[in-house]
């Protein structure tokens, strides 16, 4: 599910709270870190486990409608097509899903959920979609698919009473949240009729990209002093405390990479930490950290300290 980008992120995060408060050894960075990255599987559980909340609040819903003085018609025989949507109980009857939500401890009991779901149910049956879905008239998996997968996009994955209370759970999670969604609705594509839903794990290959992120980190530490100086004689017009520090940090990560990951394409370490400068730093910084590396590469190239190996990995 974790994808090299959003491990570099949270390197990049640790970093920051690293150099940020003195004296925090880096081991204890590294737990905390390691600690976040774990954390973003119960974030991922959470939002799976909205739609049988939904449902149960509709399903609520409906039995008190049915108690009215003088019910309707509609109370007494609601459309139920939401209710029985055959996606969302591929879901409820998934056994990783249950057994990895209770082991986790991740769920949403308490009257406080019961009342954001309820009034996120309000919200759902105004929508354009919900109303398009109960009265087209049209029935089968594909169709109870595509409304799951929509109402998510719509409703769930923007609503700001989820994300309220996922900011008051863990302030890290803000970030996780994009890459979360996306793999949520991933997963929901993946659901065919008539066979076992699956649902990811967190890592493609735990060793491998557990091995990575410690590495980074420990390594961008232990290197600070040399990736230091590099960066200051690369900048010799500015000086180190005019420039940000998020910036300083994202280079002293690449030139990092760049030497201790013989496995990773030198432009893909590149393009990489250019692509996180514009969503975590200035807007400028794309460009003067591309600057910045270009040479820093050409140097580490010359100076033998770039040492990639396997067919298309020099460049």
């Amino acid at each position: 599910m974790l994808n090299r980008r959003h491990l570099r992120i949270k390197v990049l995060q640790s970093l920051y709270g690293f150099y940020q408060s003195e004296g925090t050894e880096v081991k204890v960075v590294e737990k905390q870190m390691l600690q976040s990255l774990e954390r973003i599987y119960d974030l991922y559980l959470y939002f799976l486990l909205t739609f049988s909340e939904l449902q149960r609040e509709a399903e609520f819903r409906f039995e008190e409608n049915k108690k009215k003085l003088r019910p309707t018609e509609e109370d007494l025989n609601p459309n139920r097509k939401w209710i029985e949507n055959s996606v969302i109980q591929l879901l409820e009857s998934n056994s990783v899903l249950l057994s990895s939500s209770k082991k986790r401890k991740v769920n949403w009991i308490g009257d406080e959920h019961r009342v954001m779901f309820r009034k996120m149910n309000a919200q759902i049956r105004k929508s354009e979609t919900f109303y398009a879905y109960m009265n087209n008239g049209e029935t089968g998996f594909e169709e109870d698919k595509a409304f799951a997968i929509s109402i998510f996009k719509e409703e769930i994955a923007n609503s700001a009473l989820i994300h309220e209370f996922l900011e008051d759970k863990s302030i890290h999670w803000v970030d996780d949240i994009d890459l979360v969604c996306s793999m949520v609705i991933k997963t929901l594509k993946t659901f065919q009729e008539g066979k076992k839903s699956q649902i990811l794990p967190l890592y493609k290959d735990k060793e491998d990209e557990l091995e990575f992120v410690t590495q980074l980190l420990i390594m961008t530490v232990n290197y600070d002093k040399d990736n230091e100086l590099i960066i200051d004689e690369l900048t010799s017009n500015w000086e180190l405390d005019r420039i940000a520090k998020m910036d300083i940090i994202l280079m002293k990560m690449a030139i990092t990479e760049l030497q201790i990951f013989s496995n990773i394409p030198t432009k893909v370490t590149l393009n990489e930490y250019i692509e996180i400068s514009k969503f975590y730093s200035t807007p400028k910084s794309n460009g003067f950290i591309n600057g910045v590396l270009d040479k820093g590469i050409t140097r580490l190239e010359k100076e033998g300290k770039i040492k990639k190996e396997g067919r298309g990995l020099k460049n």
